[in-house]
């Protein structure tokens, strides 16, 4: 089989796993050919590519980003976008296209799939929560990086006598807000799926200060809102799957905290560090039994439909379902957080 591949939407770690473990299986098991679509559905639309083999991915297990670079491009708000990338598809002879991404990518992929292009997703998000799979890769590595970032935090807001508040990933799901937070000891965390309750966090912390700990660390994703408002943002501009750039909780909590308790406050963004640098063991294991699963799956027929992990296993689900809806932290998880703070009675 001649294959494409791509990557969309923001990088992770991982990302150059996959298309190793696609193109060693895929060359020699199958003796399959690969093309490579450079910057995500960009890439299609242009026309741009590089040769993936067995010299070109070699030496990128461990290495972050994308040999193959990304971008946000949504070519079904571009007029003709869709059958143009078809076109492109039919030019190259590619029997298979192989998309790793989230559900933006995910919807891309779904669309020329309903046109007859032979689809496999391989799923890639940051904040895990597509829905489908227990587990994305790049997930492991950017709760690691919150994590060391809050141990550190600890030590610095202790020498202060400071609340310090840490930003991290999260746009519709708190995943690596509550994993890093329980992880690394957070005093309070929050996460998109509960609305803030400045009282309930403003409270949490005089307990601390009562009980003779002068310090004290908030964990909170970016999409973490406080009642009745919108997510905090950077500007107003929209990516082209309507989006907007989110940052800024994390500061706007720290003055609230600061004017209502009078502890000193400060605010740490993590961003784009969470994304970059070397996968984690556990991060390469995954990206890399998923890069296999989806090179079997091609090959098998099996097309329309992403590979996902349950429990301990590699399946595989129809791309509909999984941009149906948001995966989200749920209650057994919630239950967990609030089970480790003391209770208003305390």
């Amino acid at each position: 089989m001649r294959i494409g591949m791509l990557t969309g939407g923001g990088d992770c770690p991982g990302l150059n796993a996959v298309i190793r473990a696609v193109v060693r299986k895929g060359v020699l098991h199958y003796g399959d050919e690969f093309v490579g679509f450079m910057e995500g559905w960009r890439g299609v639309l242009d026309d741009v590519t590089m040769p993936l083999n067995l010299e070109t991915t070699s030496g990128i297990l461990h290495r972050g980003g994308t040999i193959l670079r990304s971008s946000r491009t949504n070519v079904k708000k571009i007029p003709g976008g869709v059958e143009k990338c078809v076109e492109v598809l039919v030019k190259h002879g590619i029997d298979a296209l192989i998309a790793l991404g989230g559900d933006d990518t995910q919807s891309v992929n779904l669309a020329l799939s309903e046109m007859g292009v032979k689809c496999v997703g391989v799923p890639k998000t940051i904040d895990n929560d597509l829905n489908g799979t227990d587990v994305c890769f790049g997930f492991d590595t950017a709760v690691t990086v919150a994590t060391e970032a809050v141990d550190r935090l600890h030590s610095t807001a202790e020498a202060h006598n400071r609340v310090l508040v840490c930003e991290v990933m999260g746009r519709n799901a708190g995943w690596i807000a509550i994993t890093a937070g329980i992880a690394g000891g957070a005093d309070v965390i929050l996460v998109p799926e509960i609305p803030i309750d400045m009282d309930e966090v403003c409270r949490l912390l005089r307990y601390r200060w009562e009980h003779g700990k002068k310090f004290a660390i908030v964990v909170a994703a970016e999409g973490a809102v406080l009642p009745e408002t919108e997510q905090v943002s950077h500007g107003t501009k929209l990516d082209s799957f309507g989006h907007v750039r989110l940052s800024g909780i994390g500061q706007v909590l720290a003055e609230e905290i600061e004017k209502r308790t009078g502890y000193e406050t400060r605010s740490v963004n993590l961003g784009h560090t969470q994304r970059g640098g070397t996968p984690t063991a556990y991060d390469r294991m995954l990206a890399t039994r998923y890069g296999v699963a989806a090179i079997d799956l091609a090959h098998a027929g099996k097309f329309g439909r992403l590979v996902v992990l349950k429990g301990t296993e590699i399946t595989d689900i129809p791309l509909a379902d999984a941009i149906a809806k948001t995966r989200t932290v749920g209650e057994a998880l919630l239950a967990v957080m609030k089970g480790l703070q003391p209770l208003a009675s305390s």
